[in-house]
């Protein structure tokens, strides 16, 4: 089984790129949406309270990741700190179970997965994947983007300060698609990249 993992900058297109793999027929694992679960754990919920309170929780008693993230994203000078805390207290078991999936894709027959992560150098989950795939945008397009999705500027300077610098993640990288122009421009690359795999 063949593993991509995906890079790129916030709002670089990374999720578009994943989509357009999924479509030519390669199985995603999308490590936010299991780091989503994750917080649904009661062990995970009950370290939660201990550590931030009720301030991180909404009216149904779970964790409010909007909530979360004004903490760990901030600009404060506890916000690093607050961070790992978290990191430390999820990564594990997101590692756990992404490599879990992964055995099961494997058992599967399945040839060709993408690894969808956010922190995924940071979280040395670079380790589960054979190739590494750059999505690239210029700061401009991505800001705005962020803005068209809901974001303040604010939002956005937060996330792009936490992640692995893109020149760090651009030389990683084994392959480099530019997402500056139009979805379609953005396919045909994706589609000479498949061909590369599975020609």
């Amino acid at each position: 089984m063949y593993v991509i993992g995906m890079l790129g900058g916030v709002a670089s297109g990374k999720s578009l790129v994943t989509e357009q793999l999924a479509q030519f027929g390669a199985a995603v694992l999308d490590a936010d949406q299991t780091g989503h679960e994750i917080l649904r754990l009661p062990q995970i919920e009950a370290a939660a309270r201990k550590r931030w309170g009720v301030k991180v929780f909404d009216t149904d008693g779970r964790i409010d990741r909007t909530s979360l993230a004004r903490i760990v994203f901030s600009d404060s000078p506890d916000a690093k700190r607050e961070r790992t805390y978290l990191e430390q207290l999820t990564h594990p078991e997101i590692a756990r179970r992404l490599k879990q999936q992964l055995d099961a894709l494997a058992a599967s027959d399945t040839e060709f997965v993408v690894l969808d992560a956010p922190l995924l150098l940071e979280a040395g989950w670079d380790d589960f994947c054979e190739k590494l795939l750059f999505v690239d945008a210029p700061e401009k397009v991505r800001r705005k983007r962020a803005l068209a999705r809901g974001w303040n500027e604010e939002d956005f300077a937060a996330r792009q300060r936490i992640q692995q610098s893109l020149d760090v993640k651009r030389e990683r990288a084994d392959v480099v698609i530019d997402n500056s122009g139009l979805p379609e421009q953005t396919r045909v690359q994706v589609e000479q990249f498949w061909q590369s795999l599975s020609g």
